[in-house]
């Protein structure tokens, strides 16, 4: 699995991403997800091993389940809106872990991620999945979209306050441009009709 470091807003931490488990494990280790019912499996798939080193309390070793094996759904670590928070993402599935308490990690509902978009200067970071758009602000997950398509959600470019993308329309086999207002989540457009 090729996982980066992602460092698009400013943060407190760094992060390794490791090929295998280190020979000398530190004293802290946190594996995500916590206890899901249906994913009991998870780590059979394989995982994310980050070396995370805190703005205090010690590094430690975060095994993050790979959501899917399949190599275009995106995999790393993302600095995020809240200096302290790290999103790390394994095979579309997306865990938001406090690095001052790394044992509070959410595990994001849009599984899997398939794209994400920093907007530092609106102190957000987009999450598109197949059907929806999520933000992480410097409060955590602030919002998810209405449904924008019926599979596959395309993000473009933020300007004046609005995520523009494209979603598809499985009646016209095209994709519908969309906006979402990046304060709200609330949307215009989109490919998904009911």
């Amino acid at each position: 699995m090729n996982a980066i470091v992602h460092e698009e807003f400013p943060h407190t931490w760094s992060a390794q991403v490791l090929a295998s488990p280190p020979l000398i494990a530190p004293a802290r280790q946190f594996v995500y997800p916590l206890y899901v019912p249906g994913e009991e499996d998870a780590m059979a798939r394989g995982a994310l091993l980050l070396n995370v080193k805190p703005a205090s309390g010690g590094a430690f070793l975060a095994t993050c389940a790979l959501g899917f094996r399949d190599p275009s759904l995106p995999s790393g670590v993302f600095a995020c809106p809240r200096a302290d928070d790290l999103l790390a993402i394994a095979g579309g599935y997306a865990y938001l872990v406090d690095t001052l308490q790394p044992e509070r990690c959410l595990h994001l509902p849009l599984r899997p991620v398939t794209q994400i978009l920093a907007a530092p200067v609106e102190g957000l970071l987009l999450l598109a999945g197949f059907h929806h758009v999520a933000a992480i602000g410097a409060e955590g997950l602030l919002w998810e979209s209405g449904r924008l398509s019926w599979e596959g959600v395309q993000l473009g470019e933020v300007a004046d306050g609005k995520l523009h993308g494209s979603g598809w329309n499985m009646r016209t086999d095209r994709d519908v441009p969309f906006a979402i207002d990046l304060r709200t989540g609330e949307h215009t457009g989109g490919g998904f009709t009911p």
